[in-house]
């Protein structure tokens, strides 16, 4: 008899549809590792894990009923939020922005100042928004003119600063800085400004849900359930990065991510989600907005958000 309720139980585990902002590798490695060691089913959840990719969209995923919860970077789901999605952010493990800009040493680029007359890469559909508040504050013009930068849209990949097309180059602290190193140009050679340092940081990788689900108790119950299990993922990735490295290249259906590159990366992270609870800091929180606010003549939000955060969830956990 008790094999049967046992059986019972499991097929009655809650079902979560989760949607990554981006292919399967480290920088996820808390989701896959709460999956992979049973956490979420210790929560009586039965969690799907999506992909993303350069042509997934996660606040076009839940819009249209994709997912339930989405992982996005601040400054886009808060412009999608001004422009109709009604993202709510309910947890953000990533305590810390990974993002800088990296310089080759030759360009003679030592302070942000030394970016005037330089050609930078920058990548768009949303991450350009930290970028044009930081030159926006220092004052620097980034339509090509006298005094300014030329802005060169940058594809994700490092081939700008191999190929010179561009002085410096947008790269994450856990991946793109890698590639430039495995290309061949030691550390040495390279001169790099990390947005956190600069005081211009805006939150990535956070959670979020549409306000609806917000209004169901169950719904909440749920998610509460799912981010602990989540943030228990996290806890485990920061004592065992070899051992979450290898569960991401297990669930990496492309072949394409290579263990040294994995680890390394599952390493860089774990100083980003910094022994994280999963509560958003408010002042972290005001802190994105105040720099989105600031982005010159095409701020990526034009008013202060409402809305836009919950505790429902983390007050449960």
């Amino acid at each position: 008899m008790t094999a049967s309720f046992c059986v019972g139980g499991a097929n009655a585990a809650d079902e979560l549809t989760l949607q990554l902002k981006w292919v399967t590798q480290g920088q996820f490695a808390g989701y896959y590792v709460a999956k992979d060691k049973g956490f979420y089913e210790e929560e009586n959840l039965d969690v799907t894990i999506k992909p993303g990719g350069p042509d997934i969209a996660p606040p076009q995923v839940i819009a249209g009923g994709g997912a339930d919860v989405i992982i996005d970077w601040m400054p886009s789901a808060l412009a999608s939020r001004e422009k109709g999605v009604p993202l709510v952010n309910i947890a953000q493990p990533f305590q810390k922005s990974g993002m800088m800009l990296t310089c080759r040493k030759e360009t003679g680029i030592t302070s942000p100042e030394d970016f005037r007359g330089k050609t930078l890469g920058v990548w768009f559909f949303g991450n350009e928004y930290p970028f044009l508040s930081w030159m926006s504050q220092l004052g620097i013009p980034t339509d090509g003119s006298d005094g300014g930068v030329t802005v060169l849209k940058q594809g994700f990949n490092v081939d700008p600063l191999l190929q010179k097309q561009a002085d410096c180059i947008s790269t994450m602290t856990y991946n793109e800085y890698w590639q430039v190193i495995d290309a061949g140009i030691p550390a040495e050679e390279l001169v790099v400004f990390k947005y956190e340092d600069q005081g211009v940081a805006t939150l990535e990788d956070g959670l979020y849900v549409l306000e609806s689900s917000l209004e169901n108790p169950d719904m909440v119950d749920k998610l509460a359930r799912f981010v602990r299990a989540s943030m228990k993922g996290w806890a485990y990735a920061a004592e065992n990065p070899e051992e979450a490295a290898d569960i991401i290249l297990e669930n990496d259906a492309t072949g394409a991510q290579t263990e040294k590159h994995q680890v390394r990366m599952v390493g860089e992270i774990n100083k980003l989600v910094n022994g994280s609870d999963g509560k958003l800091d408010m002042s972290a929180y005001e802190r994105t907005v105040d720099t989105l606010l600031a982005g010159g003549s095409d701020p990526v939000i034009t008013k202060k958000p409402e809305g836009a955060v919950s505790t429902a969830v983390s007050d449960k956990l």
